[in-house]
C-alpha cells in the first residue's frame, strides 16, 4: 500500500490489520510503504507500478498493490487523470478519497451527500472522534467499518445515477473497493 498520507491512511490501515477478520486471514499480508508518503498521486502511483513490476520479475507474492490518495479542494492535485491511467495500465488498484481521507472518516459516524472542501470535511471528522490533528484512534472507528463501506458504496451510485464524474464525484470515498478487497464477505 502506497498512502498520500504520511499518518492518518497509515494508521487506519494499521487498525485494520489488527482486527481479527484480517489478522487471522492467511491469505492477507498488508504492508505500507511510508518511504512514498507524502507524494502527489502520480508520484505514488510510480511507486506503486515500480513495486508491482518488480514483485512481477521476482516472481513475488504480492497480488494486488494498492494507493490511497485524495483529490483535494478547493485545488486539486496535479495529475490525478494521469495517476489514475498510469494505475489502470500497471495493474495498481486505487482507493480515492474525494476531497480528502476525513471524509472517509466521517462516513463511519453519518452520510454526508453535500460538496465540501478538505476544511469541511476535516470538521466533520473532528466533530465526530474529538481529533486534534492528523492520526487517528482506531478503535472509533473499526467497529463501524461497515457502515461507511455502505455509505461510501452509496454516493458512488449516487453519482453515477447524476451523471458526475470523477473528478466532481464530491464528496466520495473508494475506500469500501479497499475494505471488499480485504474482507470480501463482508
Amino acid at each position: 500500500m502506497f498512502c498520500e498520507g504520511a499518518r492518518t491512511e497509515p494508521d487506519y490501515i494499521e487498525a485494520l490489520k489488527l482486527e481479527p477478520a484480517v489478522r487471522e486471514s492467511a491469505s492477507v499480508d498488508i504492508r505500507i510503504d511510508l518511504e512514498a508518503s507524502g507524494a502527489v498521486p502520480l508520484t505514488l502511483v510510480n511507486a506503486a507500478a515500480e513495486a508491482r513490476a518488480r514483485s512481477s520479475q521476482e516472481q513475488g507474492e504480492i497480488d494486488e498493490v494498492w494507493c490511497l490518495f485524495d483529490v483535494e479542494w478547493p485545488r486539486n492535485h496535479p495529475g490525478l487523470s494521469e495517476a489514475r491511467a498510469r494505475a489502470e495500465a500497471s495493474d495498481v488498484r486505487l482507493a480515492i478519497s474525494n476531497p480528502c481521507f476525513e471524509l472517509w472518516l466521517a462516513l463511519h459516524f453519518e452520510d454526508h451527500t453535500a460538496w465540501l472542501d478538505n476544511d469541511a470535511a476535516g470538521k466533520l471528522r473532528r466533530k465526530h472522534d474529538k481529533s486534534s490533528g492528523k492520526g487517528l484512534d482506531g478503535s472509533q472507528y473499526m467497529p463501524r467499518r461497515a457502515d461507511a463501506a455502505r455509505r461510501a458504496r452509496a454516493l458512488t451510485a449516487k453519482h453515477a445515477g447524476d451523471g458526475r464524474e470523477f473528478p466532481k464525484d464530491n464528496p466520495s470515498s473508494g475506500m469500501y473497493l479497499l475494505l471488499e478487497a480485504i474482507e470480501p464477505d463482508d
